[in-house]
């Protein structure tokens, strides 16, 4: 396998935070400088050790691995910590894609920034960029929502989606995906173009495109699998309101 590092050597910074991004679905979607990052640090923090070790054994990677998740951040950032200012370089990967979006890797980023902590982002997969580029619907101005609140805020914040002229982006589970489409149907009409991507870059991936009442139809009759990101488009109009507040809206 051609090695990007015997063109171009990258030394690794002793005490740096290096955030990766790792496939979200096939293995291949790795940059070979993530492989090598992961292979010269002292240690990984990963969301999900059972699917690092799946990316790490596929690669031939050894290198020690911790567990950092939503359940044990609060705990594991001090460890992490230290271990950045003892000068040993740490790797933050989440199970699938580039951390930080809609997972606890941002806290740590943040404290160790604070801390005056070096980070160095390692870019590559992310079913954000995936789902947009596919999509079809606009993409000059995006929105990215993560994932909708499940109960308090829910209804406020689909309220504030209804005047939205940008295109945005949710992150839903396949169980929930009906009731969502339902939701939004509500709150911005069911007329309203959208694409549910599932299973991005794996064997069964799908991209359903319709409107939300269309989607609701289908996957009301055909309970769909696999990770799913929503992508809906805007409204199409500039709001004035929050172009007053924020001239710089993107």
């Amino acid at each position: 396998m051609s090695d990007l590092n015997t063109r171009q050597k990258e030394t690794i910074t002793p005490g740096a935070l290096y955030i990766v991004s790792t496939p979200i679905g096939n293995l291949a979607d790795i940059t070979y400088r993530a492989v090598y990052i992961l292979n010269e640090v002292d240690l990984i923090a990963a969301e999900d050790t059972r699917h690092t070790r799946i990316l790490l054994d596929h690669y031939g990677i050894s290198t020690a691995f911790k567990p950092y998740h939503e359940h044990n951040a609060y705990k594991m950032i001090p460890v992490l910590l230290d271990r950045l200012e003892s000068g040993e370089a740490i790797a933050l990967v989440s199970d699938a894609g580039t951390p930080t979006l809609s997972d606890p890797g941002y806290r740590l980023v943040h404290t160790a920034i604070n801390k005056g902590i070096k980070i160095i982002p390692v870019p590559g997969a992310s079913a954000l960029l995936a789902a947009l580029a596919a999509s079809g619907l606009p993409t000059d101005r995006v929105c990215y929502e993560g994932f909708l609140p499940r109960k308090k805020g829910r209804k406020t914040r689909l309220e504030q989606l209804a005047d939205e002229p940008r295109t945005f982006v949710i992150f839903e589970s396949p169980h929930r995906i009906v009731k969502t489409l339902s939701n939004l149907s509500d709150a911005i009409g069911g007329e309203r173009r959208a694409v549910v991507c599932r299973e991005m870059t794996k064997k069964f991936e799908e991209f359903a495109r319709g409107t939300l009442d269309e989607l609701i139809d289908k996957f009301t009759v055909n309970n769909p699998k696999g990770e799913i990101t929503l992508v809906v488009e805007g409204t199409g109009k500039r709001s004035r309101t929050r172009d007053k507040r924020n001239k710089y809206n993107v």
